[in-house]
């Protein structure tokens, strides 16, 4: 398999989805066996902390996989992850995948990183993914997003239905692919009005200490910020975003979702009123993109990046109520056609 020269663009919107790929693929050989397994099974992919069911980036990564499925009416499969898991855990789950005729198998999260790798090595002939995070292999496809830019969409918007000039951001752990959901959201709500405040608070310092999986935390701290006057919470906490939303519904202020258009999630129905709008992160356009070229024997490879430009991030605009609040839709629209063209520059940190 030859490695992609150039960066591809893959255009994942939730209206259409288009497709560049390279390279080939086929059977599954673990190096240092004699045993080989026909790559003739479909998409499998092992879900991060927070496993299916958190409303947000992994079930975002399971809508990719029924579509999969659907369009291609192939056998898939997606495991959970399990407390206090090591990387040794990650590989043998990604290993038992491929060794099962699995292609493409993804790791969901840059968590997988170092287990991937590794897994990739052992199964040359299957294609792997990894969703945010870059792993070298001839046939790895590293699925990674620019979270700043939806996140600046989410500042401009928080800056324009604020009535406190005080908005918040719960991160849920404190490493650098939330910093730039941070970043951008803060230069956001700074560049649409410089009077408004920003709360930051990180639920955790490591995923081991449930920063992406305890509603409780998330709550906590949206509650403290929401003391401090915060009229407007963002999250980006995978399933503790829902302790925000909560929290924040509960006292009738503004929540925003991510990764996934939480104002349409049905667990979060009673909590939709309030939830103004989503960052959204089209992990299941990724997810199926790659399934799709493994499908069409011109598997993806190398550094694959979804941004504004292609649609691979965004900002919902299911909730009517967006359109209510005086000036916000024009601002989001004026900021994304600037980002989009280069002259609104978002940081990552």
């Amino acid at each position: 398999m030859r490695r992609i020269s150039s960066l591809t663009r893959v255009a994942v919107g939730v209206a259409s989805l288009a497709l560049a790929a390279t390279a080939c693929g086929g059977t599954s050989n673990e190096s240092g066996s004699s045993s080989e397994s026909e790559g003739t099974k479909g998409l499998a992919i092992a879900y991060d902390v927070g496993g299916k069911g958190d409303q947000s980036f992994n079930d975002a990564a399971y809508a990719g996989l029924e579509k999969a499925k659907t369009e291609f009416k192939y056998e898939t499969q997606d495991l959970e992850p399990t407390d206090g898991e090591t990387d040794a855990d990650k590989e043998q789950r990604l290993v038992s995948l491929a060794k099962q005729g699995y292609n493409p198998v993804i790791g969901v999260g840059f968590a997988y990183g170092p287990a991937l790798e590794a897994a990739s090595k052992k199964y040359p002939k299957t294609t792997f993914g990894i969703v945010d995070s870059v792993v070298e292999g001839d046939n790895v496809a590293s699925l990674v997003f620019a979270e700043q830019e939806a996140s600046y969409l989410a500042g401009v918007a928080a800056a324009k239905a604020t009535k406190t000039n005080t908005v918040g951001f719960v991160g849920g752990v404190d490493i650098p692919l939330i910093h730039k959901f941070e970043a951008g959201y803060k230069q956001g709500v700074q560049d649409t009005n410089p009077k408004v405040k920003v709360l930051s608070q990180y639920l955790t310092q490591t995923a081991e200490e449930g920063g992406f999986s305890s509603p409780d935390k998330g709550k906590a701290a949206a509650e403290g910020q929401l003391e401090k006057k915060a009229d407007v919470l963002y999250q980006a906490a995978g399933l503790s975003g829902q302790g925000v939303i909560e929290a924040a519904a509960k006292e009738k202020k503004w929540a925003i979702g991510v990764d996934s258009d939480q104002y349409e999630q049905k667990p979060l129905a009673a909590y939709k009123d309030y939830i103004l709008t989503s960052a959204l992160k089209d992990v299941g356009g990724a997810v199926y993109s790659l399934a799709k070229s493994v499908e069409d024997g011109k598997p993806l490879a190398g550094v694959q990046t979804f941004d504004l430009k292609v649609n691979g991030v965004g900002l919902s605009d299911t909730n009517p109520k967006m359109a209510e609040i005086a000036g916000l839709t024009d601002a989001v629209a004026k900021a994304k056609k600037a980002i989009i063209d280069g002259t609104i520059k978002v940081k990552t940190e």
